[in-house]
């Protein structure tokens, strides 16, 4: 095994930075997960996600104020 035998872990689309922590209930990762899938079906969610991820790559964690 290339990696040490450690399986990938999933980062969240969501919380910038951090794993997945299946913090919603029957969640097995970001493919399922309904917050990730309100996010991203929301144009306006989706463009404030934009601009965290745009913010947060020329510093440390991105917030909203």
């Amino acid at each position: 095994m290339a990696n040490g035998g450690k399986q990938p872990q999933p980062r969240c689309p969501i919380r910038l930075g951090e794993p997945c922590s299946l913090c919603v209930p029957g969640a097995t990762g970001p493919q399922d997960c309904s917050l990730v899938y309100l996010v991203m079906s929301d144009p306006a969610l989706r463009d404030e996600l934009r601009l965290l991820r745009t913010a947060g790559s020329s510093s440390g964690p991105a917030t909203i104020d």
